[in-house]
This record gives structure tokens, C-alpha cells and sequence, in this order.
């Protein structure tokens, strides 16, 4: 149906419960990474970036589309120091999940990076990014007021507020 450097758009025939089948459309997304950046044991590394979608700049965390054969890992490392400039020493895994599964076939591979070392960024031309670190209690309080309204952010940053408190 449709076909573009990032995604297409294909249409699928769905079973209905009455025994017939019903056409959906559904975007083919190759996945993505979400990055959240520990400067310390207190600080995150967000980042505000400039959403042509949705006409604004939003908070989120770091992130990207994957680029097969890279995996999931080689993808964070890369996207970590492309769009902050840090680079990590140790690397843990959450879960992935879907981000909008209704219609979208992207699975977001999320990522904790610690013992950062700050950099240059490498970002890609039209990239409108600026790092903004704060307090892990502040970024908890920016998604509780709705400050952040990115998914993957306010996933990665309540999954992870999660794990280390176990």
C-alpha cells in the first residue's frame, strides 16, 4: 500500500469472531531502542527534542530505529553517543514492548546505560536535540504532571524506577 525509508504500511485481513474477515491496515516498523542514561545514581540524562509530528519539543529519553543486521545492543550504544555524547560502561536490558500495537508492528528495546563518560554528540543533520540532566525524582515528577508525554520515556523511566527499587 505503502512503502518509505522507514516503514510501510501493508494491509492485512483479520478473522472476525462471526467467521468472516475484516481488512486492517498495519504499519511495518523495524523496531526500535529507548536509552535511559544513569549519569549517577540520582541524575538521568533526558533529552528535549523537537517532534515535527506533533509540533512540539518534547522530554524523552534517547532512542532510535533499528538498522538490521545491528542488534538491539549495538543499536543503543550507537544512539546513546549520537544523540548525548556519553558512552557506557555497563549495559542492562528491561523488557521490550510494543508501543501502539493496535496498528504498528514496532517493538522498542529498552536499555539502562551506567557509568557514563561524557562526549561529543554525533547528531544526524535536522536532529533538534538538547541533554538535560536532572534529579531521578524530577523525571519521576515530570511524567506524574505530564510534562513527559513520550510512551517510551514514560515506559523505560517507570519500569526502571521499578527494578531498582527491588
Amino acid at each position: 500500500m505503502l512503502s518509505t525509508s522507514r516503514f510501510d504500511v501493508i494491509e492485512v485481513m483479520q478473522a472476525t469472531r462471526q467467521g468472516g474477515n475484516r481488512p486492517r491496515q498495519v504499519i511495518i516498523h523495524p523496531g526500535a531502542v529507548v536509552i535511559l542514561p544513569m549519569v549517577d545514581d540520582d541524575h538521568v540524562c533526558l533529552i528535549r527534542n523537537e517532534r515535527v509530528a506533533v509540533g512540539k519539543t518534547l522530554v524523552e529519553l534517547p532512542a532510535g530505529t533499528m538498522e538490521p543486521p545491528a542488534t538491539p545492543l549495538q543499536m543503543a550504544v550507537r544512539e546513546l553517543k549520537e544523540e548525548t555524547g556519553y558512552t557506557a560502561e555497563r549495559w542492562r536490558e528491561m523488557p521490550a514492548f510494543y508501543m501502539s500495537p493496535g496498528i504498528l508492528r514496532e517493538q522498542m528495546h529498552s536499555f539502562v546505560a551506567e557509568g557514563l563518560t561524557a562526549g561529543e554528540h554525533a547528531r544526524e543533520a535536522g536532529e533538534n536535540i538538547d541533554n538535560l540532566v536532572v534529579p531521578w525524582s524530577e523525571a519521576i515528577a515530570m511524567v506524574e504532571s505530564g510534562e513527559i508525554e513520550d510512551a517510551k520515556t514514560i515506559c523505560a523511566l517507570l519500569m526502571w524506577d521499578r527494578l531498582r527499587a527491588r
